[in-house]
C-alpha cells in the first residue's frame, strides 16, 4: 500500500505540560491537504521525567509517521484478502487503545484470524456471514467460547471501520450468530484455607502479594502497582490508583505501568487494618535499609513501589502467576489461580454478612451485575447455617415437594419497593435481586435476566423480569403426590 503514496507524510511533534504530566503532540498533514494532530499522554510526572518524555516522543513520532504513511492511501478493496484488510485495521487501532488491549488484539489476529482467512483466500468484499461462523466452529475446536467471543469482537470491529471507509456496503456480522460461553466458575479457598496460607506464605516473596490478593481482593496489576505516594499512614486508608500490566506487542513482552486501572471504578480508596498497616511500616523501614546497605548495586527506577525485592526491583506480575500454584501444592493447600484469592475474598466477605452491592465497591466492579453474575451463587452456600434455623420453611409447600407457585417472583411486597422510576432502576436492583432471592426464585433465571437487560432503559424493575420470567418458563403438572401444584422448570435458551 505503501507504494501507492505520491510523496512521503512529515509527522512533527513536540512535549506540552498538564495536570502535573507530560504529554505528547504530533501534527501532519494528510495527502488531501487535511490538518491531522493527536495528543497522548507520557504518564510521566513532570518532576524530573524531562528527558524520558522527550526519548518517548522521538519514538512516537517516528512509528507514527510511518503508520500514517503505511495506510494514508484508500486501498482497493477488489484486492484486499480480509486477512490484510484485519492486519491494515490493527495499525488503524494501534493508536487509539492501550497498549495491553493492543496487544490482545494483535494477538488475536496474527495467531488466529489473519492464517485462517489467508489460508482460505477470502475477499475482504466476498466475506460472507457463513465464512465468518465456519472460521468459528474451525476455533471452537481448538479453544473456549471466551476466546472464540473475543475474536468476533475484533472482526465486528474491523468491519465497521471497513463500512465507515466504503470498502464495503455494510458488515455481515449482523447476520453471524454470536459464540456461545460457557460461564467459567473461580475456585476459592475457605476461611481455614485461607489462614493456613497466611501462616504458610510468611517470610516468603509471595506474601505481599497474597495478603492483598486475599484480604482486599486486589488484582494482580493492583498489587504490583501499589506504591508508597498512595497509603495514607495518618487517616488509615490507601488508593487504587496506578497498575502495572504486561503486554506483549510485535513478539516483544513489555511490563507497562500506568497511572490508570482497569476502569474508573476501579479506583478506589481502601481502609488499611492495623496488622496490615504495622506490617507495611515494618516493610517501609527495611527497603530504606536495604537500600543504604546496597548502595549502588540497590535499583532506582522502582523507587517508590511497595512491592519490590531486597535489591529494589519491582516483583514482576508473571511472577506471582507461575509461583503461586507450585507454592500451594508445596504446602498442601488447594490448588487455585492467584486471581481466585480474589474470589476467595468475595466469599469470605459473603459469610461474614457482606452484601453484594459492599463487595461490588470493594472489588472495584464497574456494575452490579458483574458481581452479582460472579458471586451470588456463593450467597447461598454462606449461609447453610441460616438456613437451617428458619424451621417454619418445613413447613411449607416447597419443602414438601409440592414445587413452586406459578409466579414466586410476583407479589404485592415486591411490587411495592421494586417499581422503580426509569432513572433509579439501577439504583434498586441490588435490593430488587435479593427479594428475588428471597421469593425463592432460582438463580439461574436472574442471571439469564441479568445478561438481556438494559437496566437504565426499565421503568419497573418487576414488570421487566415477571415479562422475561414468563417467557422462559413451561408448566406441568407436578408428581402424583401434589396433583394440584405445578413444577415450574427454567428452559434457558
Amino acid at each position: 500500500m505503501a507504494g501507492h503514496l505520491r510523496e512521503k507524510i512529515r509527522v512533527t511533534g513536540h512535549i506540552t505540560e498538564s495536570r502535573g504530566y507530560f504529554h505528547m503532540k504530533l501534527s501532519w498533514t494528510d495527502h488531501t491537504m487535511k490538518r491531522c494532530r493527536l495528543s497522548k499522554s507520557t504518564e510521566l510526572p513532570i518532576k524530573g521525567n524531562r528527558k524520558r518524555a522527550e526519548d518517548m516522543l522521538r519514538k512516537f513520532r517516528k512509528e507514527h509517521e510511518t503508520f500514517v504513511n503505511n495506510i494514508e492511501v484508500k486501498p482497493e478493496p477488489e484486492d484486499m484478502l480480509f486477512a490484510d484488510f484485519m492486519e491494515m485495521w490493527l495499525e488503524v487501532i494501534r493508536p487509539k487503545v492501550k497498549l495491553t488491549t493492543f496487544g490482545g488484539y494483535q494477538q488475536n489476529v496474527n495467531r488466529a484470524i489473519a492464517p485462517y482467512f489467508r489460508m482460505k483466500g477470502i475477499y475482504l468484499r466476498k466475506l460472507t456471514a457463513e465464512d465468518v461462523e465456519k472460521f468459528y466452529a474451525e476455533q471452537m475446536k481448538q479453544v473456549t467460547g471466551m476466546t472464540v467471543s473475543k475474536y468476533h469482537a475484533n472482526i465486528s470491529s474491523a468491519l465497521k471501520y471497513a463500512v465507515l471507509k466504503g470498502y464495503v456496503p455494510q458488515s455481515v456480522m449482523g447476520r453471524v450468530e454470536r459464540p456461545k460461553i460457557v460461564k467459567f466458575v473461580g475456585k476459592h479457598l475457605k476461611a481455614s484455607e485461607t489462614i493456613k496460607l497466611f501462616e504458610a506464605v510468611k517470610g516468603h516473596k509471595l506474601e505481599l502479594g497474597v495478603i492483598f490478593g486475599a484480604f482486599y481482593g486486589l488484582r494482580r496489576s493492583e498489587i504490583v502497582g501499589l506504591r508508597w505516594e498512595s497509603f495514607n499512614f495518618e487517616a488509615n486508608t490507601f488508593t487504587i490508583e496506578h497498575t502495572v500490566t504486561v503486554a506483549k506487542v510485535d513478539g516483544i513482552t513489555k511490563i507497562v505501568p500506568s497511572n490508570t486501572t482497569k476502569t474508573k471504578s476501579s479506583l478506589r480508596s481502601l481502609p488499611l487494618v492495623p496488622a496490615i498497616r504495622d506490617m507495611l511500616l515494618k516493610l517501609k523501614q527495611e527497603q530504606e535499609h536495604n537500600r543504604k546497605l546496597c548502595g549502588k548495586a540497590y535499583n532506582k527506577a522502582d523507587i517508590g513501589y511497595v512491592y519490590v525485592d531486597t535489591l529494589g526491583y519491582r516483583i514482576k506480575p508473571d511472577y506471582l502467576s507461575c509461583v503461586f500454584p507450585a507454592f500451594l501444592e508445596s504446602n498442601g493447600i488447594k490448588r487455585v489461580r492467584f486471581h481466585d484469592l480474589r474470589h476467595s475474598c468475595a466469599s469470605l466477605l459473603l459469610a461474614n454478612g457482606i452484601s453484594l452491592k459492599q463487595i461490588q465497591e470493594w472489588l472495584g466492579h464497574s456494575d452490579f451485575s458483574i458481581t452479582a453474575n460472579l458471586y451470588a451463587h456463593l450467597d447461598f452456600e454462606s449461609k447453610h447455617e441460616a438456613a437451617a434455623a428458619m424451621k417454619w420453611f418445613g413447613e411449607t409447600s416447597l419443602a414438601k415437594g409440592e414445587g413452586f407457585s406459578q409466579h414466586p417472583f410476583v407479589s404485592s411486597e415486591c411490587e411495592t419497593v421494586t417499581d422503580t422510576d426509569p432513572n433509579d432502576s439501577a439504583k434498586a436492583l441490588p435490593d430488587f435481586i435479593n427479594q428475588l432471592f428471597a421469593s425463592g426464585v432460582p438463580w439461574d433465571l436472574i442471571q439469564a435476566w441479568l445478561a438481556q437487560v438494559d437496566i437504565t432503559a426499565v421503568g419497573s424493575l418487576n414488570d421487566s423480569f415477571t415479562s422475561f420470567a414468563a417467557e422462559k418458563m413451561t408448566l406441568r403438572p407436578s408428581s402424583k403426590k401434589a396433583k394440584k401444584s405445578l413444577d415450574v422448570r427454567i428452559m434457558m435458551q
